[in-house]
Formats: C-alpha cells, structure tokens, sequence
C-alpha cells in the first residue's frame, strides 16, 4: 500500500488558525470547533494516493455511496466515500468482495468529527481472495448436494418448543421473542447463546446446534444475526458450520443479516428468512390468521351442509310427487290381478297335462300288461324249464327222468318228465297252446 505524509514539514510554521498544545491548558482549553478546524487544516494538505484493498461495504444512499477498503494482508481498514458524480465514471458493476485499485484523498469532517476518504477513481483488480474461496465453497457444496431442495426439511406448522441460536442480549434475539410471542403468545424458546462474529463465532454455533439438535422437545432452530459488513458475516459462510447445519435431523432457519446479506449458510438452511423478524413470521403461524380461517371454514361447511341438505329434501320432494309413489297401493293392485290370472292359468295348463298324461299312463299299464307272460299265465298256462333256465318247447328236450320246473300264474313247482307222449305228438288241432313237457309230469310245488 502507498503511503502518503502531509505537506507541512518539520520546523514550519502551522496555520494562523491552528491549535498548537502550548496554546490551550486546563484553565483556558480550546474549542472543539477550533480543534476539527485545525485537523481539518492539515488533513486538506494531503495529497491522493492510490491504495488497494478489497471492498467490503458498499451502501448506496441519495446516490452516493458508502463503503469501507479492507487490506489484503491485515484486517487494516478504512471507511472511503463516492460522491453521485464520481460514481458516474466509476464502471457499473463495483460490488462488495472486489478487489479493487482506487485513487483516494484525505477528508474530516468539522462537524461531527469522521474521518473518511474521498474517492476519486476506482477500477477492478480481481476477485477478493475471500469472495472467490467463498465462490469455490459455494461450486463444492452446490455440487455435492448440500443445496439441493430436496434434501431440505420442512417446518412443523406449529412448532412447540423454538431453538434459537443468537448473541446475549441481542436485537435479533429480542426481535424474534417479539414478534413470535404477538403471532403465537404460548410459543416457547430454548436459547442458546454463542458470539456472531469473530474466532468464537463457528466453534460456539456449532456446539449450540449441536446441543439443540440433541434436544427432543426442539422442534426447529433458528440461527439469527443483526445486520453488519460481509467482513463480520464470514463465520456464517465457514465450511464447519455449513456441514454441521447440513447434518442437523431439526430444521434450521437461516435469519442472517438483512435483505441484501446473502451467506452461504442462507442455501444450507432449510429455510431462509431476510430478517430475524421474517424468521419468527415464518416460523410461527398468526394465531389471529388461524382463528379467521377456521372461522371461514366453518362457515364453508355449513354452507355446503346446508345447500346438500335443502337439495336432497327437493329432490326427495320431487319423487313423491310422482303418481308411483303418491300412491303405491294402486301399483300393487294391478301386478296382483296379473299375478292372480298367471296362476290360475299355470293351475289350468298343469291340470290338463296331468289328465293327458294319466291317461297315457293308463294305456301303456293296459299295453305293458297285454304283453307281460304273467296274463298268459293266469289264463291257466304254464311254463316248463330246466333248472338251467332253458324253456322246454321241445318235447324231445325233456326225456323220461329230466327234471323240471313248471311256473304257473301264481308260483313254480318242481316236475319230472316221463317222456314223450306219442299221441300228442302232433298237438291238438285247436290250436290252444300245450305243455308236451308238463303232460304226464308228475312233481310238487316248490
């Protein structure tokens, strides 16, 4: 960095107006007026001198701009001023994290006392060494899946017990208490207190996580910070804390800074609030909203209750109506003389087939019988048959000794043939049927 000295040398002799320390004493101090003039004197002495360093503020206010020039090998830094002029010549895209070369003069302020730089030029050198470690922190993470949607819980919709990780005695703890408490009066915070800044800042968070997450009754955690230069926000970009959030099983809500502070602990986070004020809205729901929307769905419900039961007291209205069921007894009426003129006509056609039938019945019996040996037999006939079962109608198959068996009408007997008669030989000339083999055959019933 260029240093510069002022333009008043040793042994010269200071302004008229100048306050050397022999002038003022206790009994006859100086003013503080005379005193800004006198430094401002010879600050105004000091020529420009081009520095470098990294931007790590920029505020932009009635088109000026505020910001501080932080060294690249120290936390050195200071606080330097564009007017709305100068920034028109300035390139465009100038932005927190450059590292920048930039021609500025010393000036002081009388009234209030700040000491500032003027800029007067202001170019890009490169990325600032912890934008772009931030960068490549980011490109890792996004890579292995740290950043994913996915991978993000969601919140309870009325968490009970609250974690929330902030400094002591804070606004942003104060913040969230407040504005969670007038949302939701019985919600309840676990706090855990740990620094927000500085070498304490990832060490402390992450045992606080931890000893929250460890907790059963905590049913989300909230990491919050107040505002403040990216310079002081980097320990919520830190590597070891970003993982240890990513491994948390409670959800975390990121309430880092404000709208325009974006750590990388926001794209961790399962949910990202701009302000702690926006956490303790996004994480507690309105009771007064909540209470207005059961209020509404109640009424919904009893609406559409109300409208189904008014339309099916029509609609059964309607089929009242109706000649059918105004009255049924009419319909039953008709399918009974119906009913009464099928039966009687089924009765009709069964009666009828059950006489033809009889007596188709009758005259098969008469036939069966005409034809059954049984009627010859009980005309005085009679069969003759060897115990084989072989029917004598041959004389000659009976000699003298065969026995016989003789079936009359009603039963056998037993009989033995005594041989052919030969006066019989050629049968009577009636006609009528005889026995060669019963004729003369003597025997007894069996």
């Amino acid at each position: 960095m260029t240093t510069f000295q002022p333009d008043v040398q040793p042994g010269q002799a200071p302004p008229p107006d100048s306050v050397h320390p022999r002038e003022s004493s206790q009994a006859a101090p100086t003013s503080v007026s005379r005193l800004n003039e006198t430094i401002r004197g010879f600050v105004e002495k000091w020529g420009s001198v081009w520095v470098e360093g990294e931007v790590t503020s920029w505020n932009v206010r009635g088109g000026n701009v505020f910001g501080r020039l932080k060294d690249g090998s120290s936390d050195a830094t200071i606080s330097f001023r564009i007017w709305s002029s100068t920034r028109q010549r300035l390139p465009e895209d100038l932005k927190v994290g450059d590292h920048v070369v930039t021609c500025v003069k010393a000036d002081y302020f009388v009234k209030t006392g700040d000491f500032t730089f003027a800029v007067s030029a202001m170019r890009h050198v490169g990325l600032g060494d912890q934008l772009e470690k931030l960068e490549k922190l980011r490109v890792q993470l996004r890579g292995e899946g740290l950043f994913d949607a996915a991978r993000k819980k969601p919140l309870p919709f009325l968490p009970q017990v609250i974690g929330l990780i902030t400094g002591e005695k804070s606004d942003a703890e104060k913040d969230v208490h407040r504005n969670a408490e007038l949302r939701w009066p019985q919600v309840r915070f676990r706090t855990a207190y740990a620094a927000v800044q500085g070498d304490r800042c990832v060490p402390e968070t992450i045992g606080a996580l931890k000893a929250l997450d460890a907790d059963p009754e905590v049913d989300v955690i909230v990491i919050a910070r107040g505002g403040g230069d990216p310079q002081t926000l980097l320990g919520f970009s830190d590597e070891r804390l970003l993982r240890a959030v990513a491994a948390a099983s409670t959800p975390v809500v990121s309430a880092i800074g404000h709208e325009n502070d974006h750590p990388l602990l926001d794209d961790v986070a399962d949910l990202r609030a701009s302000t702690p004020t926006d956490a303790a809205k996004r994480v507690v729901p309105d009771v007064a909203e909540q209470r207005a929307l059961v209020g509404q769905l109640r009424s919904r419900l009893t609406m559409r209750l109300t409208h189904r039961v008014t339309h099916d007291i029509a609609q059964l209205e309607q089929l009242r109506s109706r000649p059918a069921l105004r009255a049924p007894e009419s319909m039953l009426d008709a399918r009974a003389q119906q009913l009464w003129l099928l039966v009687a006509r089924g009765r009709d056609i069964i009666d009828r087939r059950l006489d033809v039938q009889t007596r188709r019945t009758g005259e098969l019996r008469a036939t069966l019988r005409a034809l059954s040996p049984a009627s010859t037999l009980a005309r005085g006939y009679a069969i003759a048959h060897m115990p084989g079962g072989v029917i004598v109608r041959d004389a000659t198959q009976a000699p003298a000794g065969t026995p016989l068996i003789v079936t009359v009408g009603r039963g056998s007997l037993a009989a033995r043939s005594e041989g052919e008669l030969l006066e019989s030989a050629s049968g009577p000339d009636d006609g009528s049927p005889q026995d060669s083999a019963a004729t003369g055959a003597t025997g007894s019933p069996l």
